[in-house]
């Protein structure tokens, strides 16, 4: 059961995730930001609630391009991944990744990946260094419906379940595959049952309810790392935006949205918390709090530095 303290953590990183991109959105209007930019609001009780399940000291965190949530869920400092979208150099990834490539080998944060579905046989793969090592951790994979019928995803499940590896695919079903409707693309509307191909275990959970998603991944957690199980959750959430920022989102009704609006995360936690007898003006004061680490986020990365020219070649491994 989440108690009122745990309920407290998520909402003020539900928060501080909504306000920066909101201030991300803005800074990119104001052509701050360059390149590809794709905004998490809507879906911050993913992240959130599946990342506040960890222990980030043995387990990883592996994640698709639509980065910037799980980036601020697993604890990395708002001003260094503001940075990273600027492209300069104080930037998490020194201002060369961007917007896809959030990355923290002290979290335990392995990207932000920017092809689609590339970051399943990597996150397949931290799961096999895990049992080669004989350590105790587990993976969340996280990646949207659009990658769910690569073949790079059956492939890594097969292998996950033949080895044992205890990695958490997590289809984060956002409902648009870019500006297509999943189910138009799709063979089943319900991916969980999926993880029967594979024999493993399948989960469809709601995800604009951060304490279900909490629940959830934490039970699927302590199978992974005690029975050394892979697992298959589809989380069905919502993006507010469009794909990208070039995206008026014009595929879907505004009577749609409005209505995944009235399920918003954010709103559900504030009233649970409320009922729990937290006071609105401490609900205020976390919300200004979340407002006030954006802006300085934002004017770190403003006033931070470009990368040197001599450093285009530095850091390529490949």
């Amino acid at each position: 059961m989440t108690d009122t303290k745990q309920k407290t953590a998520l909402y003020k990183r539900m928060l501080l995730i909504r306000r920066f991109e909101e201030k991300a959105a803005q800074m990119y209007g104001l052509r701050k930001i360059g390149g590809f930019c794709h905004l998490y609001i809507g879906q911050e009780a993913v992240a959130t609630g599946a990342i506040g399940a960890l222990d980030l000291k043995r387990d990883y965190i592996v994640a698709a391009y639509r980065d910037h949530g799980h980036a601020l869920a697993s604890g990395m400092d708002p001003k260094a991944v503001m940075a990273e979208l600027y492209g300069k150099v104080t930037g998490c990834s020194k201002g060369k990744g961007g917007s896809m490539h959030m990355f923290d080998i002290e979290k335990h944060m392995f990207g932000g990946n920017g092809i689609v579905g590339s970051q399943i046989p990597v996150a397949t793969g931290v799961g096999l260094k895990i049992r080669y090592r004989e350590e105790d951790g587990v993976v969340l994979c996280f990646f949207g419906d659009g990658a769910i019928h690569q073949g790079a995803f059956h492939e890594s499940l097969n292998l996950a379940k033949i080895y044992g590896l205890p990695v958490v695919y997590i289809c984060e079903n956002n409902q648009y595959g870019m500006g297509t409707d999943f189910r138009r693309v799709s063979a089943v509307d319900d991916f969980s049952v999926m993880a029967a191909s594979y024999g493993i275990e399948g989960r469809q959970i709601d995800g604009m309810d951060v304490i279900t998603v909490h629940e959830n991944v934490k039970e699927i957690v302590e199978k992974a790392r005690t029975e050394h199980l892979p697992s298959l959750l589809e989380i069905k959430t919502y993006r507010y935006k469009g794909h990208s920022m070039s995206d008026p989102a014009k595929y879907r009704t505004r009577e749609e949205l409005e209505d995944y609006k009235e399920r918003d995360p954010i709103l559900i936690l504030k009233k649970g918390l409320l009922e729990d007898g937290v006071q609105a003006s401490d609900l205020e004061a976390w919300d200004k709090e979340a407002k006030k680490l954006s802006e300085e986020a934002a004017s770190f990365a403003e006033e931070s530095p470009e990368p040197e020219i001599e450093a285009l070649y530095s850091d390529i491994l490949a």
